[in-house]
């Protein structure tokens, strides 16, 4: 395995190192534009450099003459009214005589476009889908649990059905091997995890991207299956003032805001406000526990970007204050917790973070420095039934990357350094689980591109970890455009995570089993591999785009949460033998009629794991998936109707044939089909929307193993593979002044 390593890293080098010496010269040439089936002359265009300030404008005849600038390689044509085109500068002084496109014009007749929300860029490295904020209005999306509700990739559900807590599934694993990204930050790790994704008010998301595999190496080596990262709304770019409002009929009430001030032309403020409020109590099934916890949330956000020529800096501090209750009708938090009080659950969070990113531009072309920091603070006092759980969280990131070119711009690198700092106090009731993770590392990552067809993206990393000592990170990326038509993404790389059992997996204290240890965690470590090919073909005057994802993720090492041995127990222990998560998917968009979107995707997994010594389909992961989505907006968009049919396969459950008849579950859980559906009028200023979720009312049948018995032996409610609420309807208003 380190042989392997050395000779990526000289491969790495060598590449980067690789370079043609080009002798400075003139480089002339004359642009037209596309007259009556002919070429004529097209004065006043702008032609300068990529990445730089550095150009000249063409004269009467179309003719420019542009002095080449060291290691600038690619040449920016602009005009009003036609669209921007970049071309590599020619060798040996040739001469170039560019045809610009002419952009849509309105004339007597109205041209429209519906812009997509839902896209990989054909120009993207690395297999990166953006969900933008259009996507995310097409359903309530109050948080970032709520955000994939359109997606073929993630999957969300609930980790258990007293909490509220929800997880992700990407390629076929749990949300723990998908790192989770804010603004290209780490973030909703450790004690964030299980909760995190309702700490990220929908409203305040500008894009989210979703990379399937490995990720780049320079946002560190967490991610094995994959990569969410979420961009908030910028001072600079977001609405002068922004209000969503939102009620649910199960009484879930929602207030979100933004806002923003500039100060002066170099910096500009913003504050991003988020109240939400469920205090109703629903028991539908009957089962005598509520079906969604209730919950307080207050959630605020002050940030800052200041810019000048050569520096930028984005500043913020946010904080959270959250308190959810829930268990049994009857229990009753003001007083004693004990069994005549019945089962009770609470969980008190309050959470700071506060970041710093500064970036310094120096004048030779595509050359920067940027520097992040993340401060966090974390504090939970939870309690399950007798159980005690109190945990507090300090971490700190740091990220250093200088970014320039070799010769030029085709063979640019990013280096640098970084300091993962963690430290951990947790205490289940008598039990004492503290530890401190200091992790620093250094990576250089290395891009190749000929602007057309060929892209590679090389990275490797070495950190050092205070308990497991130095581990090895390398990563690929590989993107081959066959035409325009059809492109091909391939990737492999490796990624290490170390893990946080308590906090990942707080479903598990729901319950009466016994947590048990056979041996010390190691840090975890798996290889991942993927294809991605991607088909756009011209059909009716409109797009029709086809993408076939295959993934493999191999596990060197995994930390095994074994629930099938015993019922009455839960044995971690590190993997002894295989595992592994192959995924396939195939996604298809199309514009069916005017204004009518289209989405259809199928997607197959197959997840093993070696369980007490023997290979098995891992518990609690659906077969496949399938998805039907339909947006249509009316003429000038001032109605639009959107429709989400999710049809999810059948899974494995734990085994539970240990426990008495009544407290059995069956081998499969069975399949089932959601339907989601939201209806928006728009209006100048704001837009209100109704929608229902869940319409065909399927709910998880006794989601809550011994729910009359909650002390008992038999108690479980960690189970849970399918909604535990049926019908919801919602309804919101939004409010905005550009």
């Amino acid at each position: 395995m380190l042989k392997k390593n050395y000779l990526l890293i000289f491969l790495l080098f060598a590449c980067s190192l690789f370079s043609n010496n080009v002798q400075a010269q003139k480089i002339s040439g004359k642009v037209f534009e596309q007259s009556s089936g002919e070429k004529a002359p097209l004065p006043g265009v702008n032609v300068y450099w990529a990445g730089t300030q550095t150009g000249t404008v063409t004269d009467e005849k179309g003719r420019f003459s542009l002095q080449e600038l060291k290691g600038a390689h690619q040449i920016v044509f602009s005009f009003v009214g036609f669209v921007n085109d970049t071309v590599h500068a020619p060798h040996g002084g040739e001469r170039i005589e560019h045809v610009m496109a002419q952009a849509l014009t309105l004339g007597e007749v109205d041209v429209s476009a519906r812009a997509k929300t839902n896209f990989v860029s054909r120009l993207s490295t690395v297999n990166a889908k953006t969900i933008t904020s259009g996507e995310l209005q097409k359903a309530a999306c109050c948080n970032l649990s709520e955000s994939f509700e359109t997606s073929a990739s993630v999957d969300v559900s609930y980790s258990d059905a007293v909490t509220g807590a929800k997880q992700i599934e990407l390629l076929g694993l749990s949300g723990i091997y998908t790192q989770m990204m804010s603004e290209n930050i780490p973030n909703l790790r450790g004690l964030a995890t299980s909760f995190g994704l309702g700490y990220v008010p929908g409203s305040w998301m500008e894009s989210i991207q979703v990379s399937k595999g490995t990720s780049s190496v320079l946002n560190g080596f967490e991610s094995v299956s994959g990569q969410i990262n979420v961009e908030y709304k910028k001072p600079a770019e977001s609405e002068r003032f922004f209000l969503n409002l939102y009620q649910s009929h199960m009484g879930r009430s929602e207030l979100n805001f933004n806002t923003k001030l500039r100060v002066n032309n170099k910096l500009t403020t913003a504050i991003l406000g988020h109240v939400s409020h469920n205090s109703t109590r629903h028991d539908d099934n009957h089962d005598g526990f509520l079906d969604d916890p209730l919950s307080t949330q207050y959630n605020l956000f002050v940030r800052g970007e200041y810019r000048t020529t050569h520096f930028d800096a984005q500043f913020g501090i946010k904080g959270l204050k959250e308190n959810r209750q829930g268990g049994q009708l009857r229990f009753n938090s003001e007083k004693p917790r004990d069994i005549e009080n019945g089962y009770g659950i609470g969980l008190l969070t309050n959470r700071v973070e506060g970041f710093l990113k500064t970036g310094f531009i120096f004048s030779r072309p595509a050359t920067s420095l940027g520097i992040q920091q993340q401060f966090i603070y974390h504090d939970l006092n939870a309690y399950f039934g007798l159980r005690d759980y109190n945990a507090e969280q300090y971490s700190y990131y740091g990220n250093a990357l200088f970014q320039s070119y070799i010769n030029d711009t085709r063979h640019t690198y990013t280096t640098g350094f970084s300091l993962l700092f963690d430290q951990y106090n947790e205490q289940l009731n008598d039990s004492v689980f503290n530890r401190t993770e200091r992790i620093p590392g250094v990576f250089y990552q290395y891009t190749y591109s000929d602007g057309a067809k060929f892209n590679l993206i090389a990275g490797i990393r070495l950190d050092h970890h205070n308990t497991f000592g130095f581990f090895v990170t390398p990563r690929l990326h590989m993107r081959y455009s066959f035409n325009e038509h059809t492109i091909l993404r391939l990737s492999a790389g490796k990624g290490y995570r170390t893990t946080n059992i308590l906090a990942e997996n707080t479903s598990l204290l729901a319950s009466s089993r016994r947590i048990i240890f056979r041996n010390t965690p190691k840090m975890e470590e798996a290889w991942n591999y993927g294809l991605n090919l991607s088909k756009h073909i011209d059909l009716n005057n409109r797009e029709l785009t086809l993408a076939l994802d295959i993934y493999r993720t191999d596990f060197v090492n995994q930390v095994v949460v074994d629930r099938d041995i015993d019922p009455q127990h839960v044995f971690i222990y590190n993997l002894d033998g295989k595992s592994y998560a192959n995924s396939i998917q195939l996604e298809a968009n199309y514009e069916l009629v005017k204004g009518l979107d289209v989405t259809a995707a199928i997607r197959v997994n197959d997840v093993q794991m070696t369980l007490n010594s023997e290979l098995q389909e891992k518990p609690l992961v659906n077969k496949y998936k399938g998805l039907v989505t339909l947006s249509y907006a009316t003429n000038l968009r001032k109605w639009q109707f959107d429709f989400t049919t999710q049809f999810n396969g059948i899974s494995r459950l734990p085994a539970t044939a240990a426990n008495p008849e009544p407290y059995r579950l069956e081998e499969k859980s069975p399949a089932y089909t959601i339907i989601n559906a939201q209806v928006t009028k728009f209006f100048r200023k704001w837009n209100v929307y109704l929608g229902g979720e869940n319409l065909t009312n399927f709910r998880q049948e006794n989601p809550i193993l011994a729910a009359s018995e909650p002390f008992g032996e038999y108690f479980d409610s960690s189970i849970v593979w399918g909604p535990i609420s049926g019908i919801k309807i919602y309804a919101g208003l939004r409010y905005s002044i550009e």
